[in-house]
């Protein structure tokens, strides 16, 4: 572990902690995010689409004509970025051959190669800093690409009659493919490996389990990520969530759609979830449904314990949608119970009334292409309308902030009150959307809470 992560560690989960993750942090956060994540990655993406390519590159961005000192900054950028990305796809493909080829090789080289893959792809995801001269020349941080309202009233019918079908279970579940494991302090990772059963996907899914030491049967919690969160490319991420494993409890992450490995040429991850909104918001949460389906039916395969489904922000708002349809899932794939950190009632309320969306800035983009608000409204909150969920209220835990500005707190409480979710598995603290789970890195009480729910729940189970 590098010094800097480990100084950032120590810092969180010391006393000290609880004065970093505050609402101060947020503001600071929604900053760099408009002012320096977002414009630096659709320049990032923009070099991943020019290969090296100077008036490609200057297209795809796209950049107010620059001067020949910009140009020649461009071409110096460019050339470390394809340094960075030929680095991180080499190091994948080896990668991907230790891990899953079946070949033995000596266990003593996997966390090594590991360590290569996590150093190589922080340095390409890095590389966003290249450009840091030329963010200001950037006019939009999202390549935006919009369906008319009359495509998508195409694709789904005028009221939506034909999104119920839309969402259902793949026909076949396709082969999980294990990779070979690497020890942790906590015990295990693995990969799982798998074709997306979406077909507007087509590409292959990942998972990374981290699995307790010496338990047998465990319970397990796939546990979905937010927006633009790529967890498995960054080296140590600070993480809450993986304490649970000390806890005896199994936990998958599912790399979602268009984040990761599965980022499409020429974009960013999670960028093509909002270029495309809202045809993309349904193509997204309809693959999250068919791929996690497929891991819990993997889950069951693997173990008697139960299982949990849950996650933070854009995680969090797929796995209620997931436990909501899934009433009418076979017996066997409906989770026992949800954990949901940062949510709100709708996934619209993010994307359209968030502070997120002031930094995104989508509305130009749809009112061009024929849409307002109220009709945006209208089909985002299709994906998820207020109905029954599969867990029962005592099985789901809730963890919210109550200055949260991007998923507002009020909604996600009024859901839980319909949902029957009891006072102590609800968790509020004085913090924002980003504050709130680094909190949970010093301040554990809610996974604590969700490790005795789940037990609870695999007991009811058996």
């Amino acid at each position: 572990m590098s010094l800097l992560p480990r100084l950032a560690n120590h810092l969180v989960r010391s006393p000290a902690g609880r004065l970093v993750a505050r609402p101060w942090l947020d503001a600071l956060v929604l900053y760099l995010l408009k002012n320096w994540y977002f414009p630096l990655s659709r320049l990032w993406a923009a070099a991943r689409a020019a290969e090296g390519d100077i008036d490609r590159f200057i297209e795809q961005v796209p950049l107010q004509r620059p001067t020949r000192s910009q140009r020649k900054t461009i071409a110096a950028a460019l050339r470390q970025f394809e340094r960075s990305r030929l680095k991180a796809f080499s190091i994948e493909q080896l990668w991907r051959h230790y891990f899953f080829s079946g070949r033995e090789t000596p266990a003593d080289r996997l966390p090594i190669i590991e360590e290569m893959r996590l150093d190589f792809r922080s340095d390409y995801n890095m590389a966003r800093s290249k450009f840091i001269r030329l963010r200001k020349l950037v006019r939009t941080s999202v390549s935006m690409d919009p369906p008319t309202p009359a495509e998508v009233a195409g694709v789904f019918g005028e009221n939506g009659e034909g999104l119920a079908g839309y969402f259902t279970l793949p026909a076949q579940v396709p082969q999980v493919q294990v990779s070979r494991r690497i020890r942790r302090p906590h015990g295990h990772d693995y990969w799982l490996r798998f074709a997306s059963p979406s077909a507007s996907m087509r590409d292959t899914v990942y998972a990374r389990v981290h699995e307790p030491e010496a338990v047998s049967d465990p319970p397990t919690l796939i546990f979905g990520h937010g927006m633009c969160v790529e967890f498995d490319h960054y080296r140590q991420l600070l993480d809450a969530v993986t304490q649970l494993t000390g806890m005896g409890i199994r936990v998958i992450r599912p790399e979602a759609p268009w984040h990761g490995r599965r980022v499409l040429p020429g974009h960013y991850g999670g960028e093509q979830l909002l270029s495309r909104i809202p045809l993309s918001m349904f193509d997204f949460m309809a693959a999250q449904h068919q791929e996690w389906a497929v891991i819990i039916d993997w889950c069951r395969n693997d173990s008697n314990g139960a299982v949990a489904i849950g996650g933070s922000s854009l995680g969090a708002q797929s796995a209620k949608a997931i436990a909501m349809n899934a009433c009418d899932w076979p017996a066997r794939l409906q989770p026992e119970a949800l954990l949901l950190i940062t949510h709100s009632r709708h996934a619209a309320e993010a994307a359209l009334d968030g502070s997120l969306s002031d930094i995104w800035n989508l509305g130009d983009a749809m009112r061009a292409a024929g849409w307002h608000q109220d009709s945006e409204k209208n089909w985002l909150q299709r994906i998820d309308p207020q109905q029954r969920v599969c867990v029962s209220g005592e099985h789901i835990v809730s963890v919210c902030g109550t200055r949260d500005r991007v998923t507002p707190i009020a909604t996600a409480l009024a859901q839980m009150d319909v949902w029957g979710v009891p006072p102590q598995n609800r968790f509020s603290y004085r913090r924002g959307h980003f504050s709130t789970p680094l909190g949970m890195i010093a301040d554990d009480k809610p996974l604590l809470r969700f490790a005795d729910v789940l037990r609870q729940a695999g007991t009811g189970r058996n």
